[in-house]
């Protein structure tokens, strides 16, 4: 799909469709809502008035415009009441226009990227939200498809336009920004979205070289081997059930100019889960091909650091197996030595997420980092406390915290802080070892973070478990059923910000 940029009026644009918006419970058109009705002679007011369009919340309505305007049809598109508009819903509405359209066969249609007259939403805010909508909202997983392709329909260009020139320049740097931020997206979806005998730890290791070799970021990829005299002992220990042997990713993104530090981003990569020993029911195993969503979203997140040139030195760290039983696997009851030189009593196999988390924590302070980020699709819990569309957050730093929430409400990806009070490390306490990696059913999502702090030191931390926004189980606005690509746009979010303000 092409995204163009374009100087022009809408109602004197040729396209297959252009769209409208309108508020609901409004008496007056948005401004260039009412020049298009003005031009077609009344169309989009007809429709209001007659009762079959009230603006509601992605309410579409298609017009056929009879020549009365170059275009062929007018989409008009409800944004809601307009004291509940925000820019998560202008994301909204943009992608159900464009899957609307979509789904009519439209392959091209052209609109404005903002609305005018707006003024709590910037211009950059208004492009960049409208092309992410359209790109994510268009996603579609199409890889392992050999039968009826002919019938799949696209969206092959969109025409952005705007009559003010110097408003152009503007705009084009959203689009290029948007564009990155939403072509990382769909790696990560398309990485969560493959089945495991498409993305073993040996395939996730080489699509992360095929994505430093074409930008710019340097790749390394531990084997068994250096694991082992590095100590990484609890990777290792999650990874002896099965015959693909594990690695150990590191990606690093340089700024081309002055580096305002080095963050660390730490993506889980069970390229599969059934629970080892600990198996899990055969009910929806199929679904634990996406227990790598942490390590899709990491690599995401360099590749679109490296196309924005944001000026933090990154290194993203994702350590990837497989959790599987067999005569070799590790049991429940094993103590394991860990990279940092902790004991680990393994209570369940099933809690593997945070082993290979703790070596990739320890191993992160090398860099000494200004921050650690982790994303983890690390426990059940975090889903029966907190949902599916919400993001678990723990950490050790209350800034950093703050930034995330910040970027969580710009990018409309949801965070909810829970606490990480001492009592809760008393639960994870073993009688045998220093640590074991079960703390019961009470708080589970949060004696898991507590886990995972054993092994951060004192740097800057938090700690993201996507594990239920990792997948939609239904449509959404801008999100289609399936891998979501969770915390890649919440992470690059957060880094701009920080890029802004420091």
């Amino acid at each position: 799909m092409k995204i163009i940029l374009q100087r022009g009026r809408l109602e004197s644009f040729t396209s297959e469709a252009v769209v409208a918006f309108h508020f609901e419970g409004d008496e007056k058109l948005l401004r260039d809502t009412e020049a298009m009705n003005k031009a077609s002679g009344g169309l989009i007011s007809g429709v209001i008035q007659s009762g079959d369009f009230q603006g509601e919340l992605y309410q579409p309505s298609l017009i056929y415009t009879k020549g009365t305007i170059p275009s062929t049809r007018i989409l008009l598109m409800g944004l809601g009441k307009r004291s509940d508009f925000h820019l998560d819903k202008w994301r909204g509405a943009a992608s159900k226009a464009a899957q609307f359209l979509r789904d009519k066969g439209v392959k091209e249609f052209s609109l404005y990227p903002y609305l005018s007259g707006e003024r709590k939403i910037s211009l950059e805010d208004f492009s960049q939200g409208l092309i992410e909508g359209i790109y994510l909202g268009l996603y579609r997983f199409t890889e392992f498809k050999t039968e009826e392709m002919e019938k799949i329909k696209k969206v092959e260009q969109v025409h952005l336009v705007t009559p003010d020139e110097r408003g152009i320049s503007r705009i084009q740097k959203t689009v290029d920004t948007a564009e990155a931020i939403s072509q990382a997206v769909y790696l990560a979806r398309d990485l969560v979205s493959r089945p495991a005998n498409r993305k073993t730890p040996s395939m996730l290791a080489q699509i992360a070289k095929e994505v430093a070799e074409n930008t710019g970021l340097r790749c390394e990829v531990l084997n068994v081997d250096e694991m082992k005299k590095l100590g990484m002992g609890a990777l290792l220990a999650v990874a002896s059930g099965s015959r693909e042997p594990p690695k150990f990713i590191i990606l690093e993104y340089k700024p081309p100019s002055n580096s305002l530090g080095r963050v660390v981003v730490i993506g889980k990569a069970i390229t599969f889960d059934s629970g080892g020993l600990s198996l899990k029911p055969s009910e929806n195993m199929d679904k634990m091909k996406h227990d790598m969503g942490g390590g899709a979203a990491a690599i995401g997140i360099l590749r679109a650091a490296s196309q924005l040139k944001l000026p933090f030195q990154l290194i993203a760290l994702i350590p990837a197996t497989e959790n599987l039983p067999s005569g070799s696997a590790y049991r429940p009851g094993d103590i394991l030595t860990s990279l940092s030189g902790k004991t680990i009593e393994v209570i369940s196999t099933d809690a593997e997420g945070r082993l290979i988390l703790a070596d990739a924590l320890a191993y992160s302070q090398r860099f000494k980092p200004k921050a650690i980020i982790d994303l983890a699709t690390l426990t059940g819990a975090c889903i029966i406390a907190l949902g599916e569309n919400v993001t678990g957050m723990m950490g050790n730093d209350d800034e950093l915290k703050a930034r995330v929430r910040r970027a969580a409400d710009r990018t409309g990806e949801k965070v909810w802080e829970l606490p990480l009070w001492e009592e809760y490390g008393e639960q994870i306490k073993s009688e045998v070892a220093d640590i074991k990696n079960v703390g019961g059913r009470p708080a589970g999502t949060i004696t898991g973070g507590a886990f995972l702090k054993k092994f951060v030191g004192e740097y800057p931390w938090v700690h993201l478990d996507i594990a239920g926004p990792v997948w939609a189980d239904k449509d959404k606005p801008y999100i289609p059923k399936g891998a979501t690509g969770v915390g890649v746009r919440l992470v690059v979010q957060l880094l701009r910000e920080w890029k802004v303000s420091s």
